[in-house]
């Protein structure tokens, strides 16, 4: 669907250059010659994308755009243009809440970066705020970033939520496909219904068809009652299916007639079961491939393939580490009931630096451990542990006793740590140690000495 622009321009030509600019680009454009009229219909409770106004105007100014628009929606993204190109005028319209300004004469390729740029920005925030108020992703990360292959992702997810169309989420590991998949859920008109995840790869192929179908008393010895699977759980709802690569070859044929049909027999049982399931299955293995090899079955994969959504890697959205690493800095911060620390310049160059093969589960495993081995409110590059090939891996503390004990036993081994990473970096240069961990050197000497270092 694209994106609504509501334009505003007293001058005709100029009104009529920029609507067909960013027509010809693909936006929908309502272009309208004054303040007035724009407040109107932000009035009327006209929703869009992105507003684009003139600053200086007859009658209501860009200013009173500006304010119109933005009480109406506090994330809606307004650029203001201005024939004067002052700083002041600029730094007054981004004080008032503009998301961006830009100078006439208009550049038409600076114009269209620019829209391009907060129109993926505010449908990651869009997104966002969904998935955070609908979804109830209670202590789970959220899905945030602005990255355009995340927008992208998120596009498809919005799309496939409004229908029962069965979806198949690919990507590496880590990327996040049941956070997607409960999105998905909540977005879609069965959010009220149950959520149940299986993953398949979990398991024994003994007990697959068992976990997915459920038994009748008596199926088997010890199935002293009857017992529901995950479709009849999910019934109403959502079923995700994790792994799905990974289901045994003995169990495909009895899953893609549920699939396909919607009905299934428990394990010992006789009398078929309707169940009103949405199927969303997951894979990091390309199926296809399997397919080829005899290892899935064909029409198995074309039954899950109808809408599938490729979860991008971090690697390929690096513009989004930022945003997640303070998020899951807040979460871990609070876990450990430390202040919550920022991120130096520098940590944040080490971050950006790595091509992250565990993805966001990495990212956020990493982050967790900063925030422990941080000694200040600042997360320095040495805080910053990533897998780097070769690196020796820490020794992790017991997880015994109270909270408050595991804390501080994580903490004190974290910081000898630290302070040998930064030892070995320095040749054992106790000073540049010091400077880079931002302690003063007696504090260095005093930590050592107290750690056993």
């Amino acid at each position: 669907m694209p994106a609504e622009i509501l334009l505003v321009e007293d001058r005709e030509s100029l009104r009529a250059m920029l609507a067909e600019t960013l027509t010809r680009e693909g936006y929908s454009v309502e272009a309208v010659a004054t303040g007035d009229e724009a407040l109107r219909r932000l009035a009327e409770g006209r929703r869009y994308t992105l507003v684009l106004t003139d600053f200086k105007m007859p009658g209501a100014d860009g200013l009173a755009v500006l304010r119109a628009a933005t009480a109406s929606d506090a994330a809606i993204p307004v650029v203001v243009l201005t024939g004067f190109g002052t700083v002041e005028t600029a730094v007054t319209a981004m004080k008032m809440g503009a998301a961006d300004f830009l100078s006439k004469p208009v550049d038409p390729d600076l114009l269209l970066l620019l829209v391009a740029r907060h129109v993926r920005a505010r449908r990651s925030a869009v997104a966002h705020g969904l998935l955070a108020a609908e979804a109830g992703l209670t202590g789970m990360p959220d899905i945030v970033g602005t990255s355009q292959a995340l927008a992208e992702a998120l596009e498809r997810i919005r799309l496939a939520a409004a229908s029962d169309v069965t979806v198949l989420l690919t990507g590496e590991s880590g990327t996040g496909k049941e956070l997607f998949a409960r999105a998905m859920h909540a977005l879609s008109p069965r959010a009220p219904g149950p959520f149940v995840a299986v993953n398949v790869a979990a398991l024994p192929e003994s007990l697959v068809e068992n976990e997915l179908f459920g038994h009748e008393r008596g199926a088997y010895t010890g199935a002293s009652e009857r017992r529901a699977g995950r479709f009849e759980l999910a019934d109403g709802g959502t079923l995700f299916l994790d792994e799905i690569g990974e289901l045994p070859a003995g169990a495909q044929a009895k899953f893609l007639r549920a699939v396909e049909e919607r009905t299934f027999l428990r394990v010992g049982g006789t009398v078929p079961i309707a169940v009103d399931v949405r199927i969303v299955a997951a894979t990091n293995r390309e199926l296809a491939s399997l397919v080829k090899a005899g290892a899935f079955r064909e029409d198995l994969f074309y039954r899950l393939d109808v809408f599938p959504v490729r979860l991008p890697p971090l690697r390929a959205r690096k513009e989004d580490i930022p945003a997640l690493a303070n998020g899951f800095a807040v979460s871990a911060a609070r876990q450990v009931k430390k202040k919550v620390p920022s991120f130096s310049p520098a940590a944040l160059e080490r971050l950006a630096a790595h091509d992250w093969p565990g993805n966001v589960r990495e990212l956020r495993n990493v982050v967790e451990r900063a925030v422990l081995l941080a000694a200040s409110e600042v997360i320095r590059p040495a805080d910053v542990v990533v897998g780097i090939p070769g690196e020796t891996q820490p020794r992790y503390p017991s997880l015994d006793g109270t909270l408050e004990e595991t804390a501080e036993r994580w903490r004190r081994a974290g910081e000898a740590a630290r302070i040998r990473r930064a030892l070995e970096a320095t040749g054992g240069d106790k000073t540049r140690s010091a400077e880079e961990l931002g302690v003063p050197l007696r504090k260095l000497a005093q930590r050592m000495k107290e750690l056993g270092i």
